[in-house]
């Protein structure tokens, strides 16, 4: 008898466990890694709602339950970013941590490709301004 394929990559990461597991994995990286400061430092000090809010959105986003969509409408990602200034650095910071989460939660190599180059372009997208704020910010910062 054959395992029968997941239909979904929420499937696939284990469901709702899985998804948080990987979120929970991506901020605490976020939130350690010395390289993921340019992301890290335009999110609040306390991140549970930011935990709760990628929880959600990736839910749907992968294939279960449209959770964010429910309480919020749809995601506008980049309009609900624009108050935030997002260049290469912090999408780059960004992608470190969940490139890591990933390689670390994901042992299918394929579904973990696929969802890096779909999570990348999504990314990509967030970027409102080449100069990365994080420049911006250690070139004011004295020496």
């Amino acid at each position: 008898m054959s395992t029968p394929v997941p239909a979904t990559p929420y499937e696939a990461l284990g469901g709702a466990d899985g998804v948080q597991r990987l979120v929970q994995r991506f901020y605490d990286l976020m939130d350690t890694l010395p390289e993921a400061w340019a992301a890290r430092r335009i999110h609040p000090d306390d991140l549970r709602g930011a935990r709760q809010s990628l929880f959600e959105f990736l839910s749907g986003w992968l294939g279960g339950p449209p959770l964010y969509e429910q309480k919020k409408g749809h995601p506008r990602l980049r309009m609900r970013h624009l108050p935030y200034a997002i260049g290469p650095a912090e999408r780059d910071a960004w992608m470190l941590c969940m490139r890591t989460a990933l390689t670390e939660q994901v042992a299918d190599t394929g579904l973990r490709e696929a969802l890096l180059q779909a999570l990348g372009a999504l990314a990509e997208h967030m970027i409102n301004t080449r100069t990365s704020a994080a420049a911006a910010t250690d070139a004011r910062t004295p020496s």
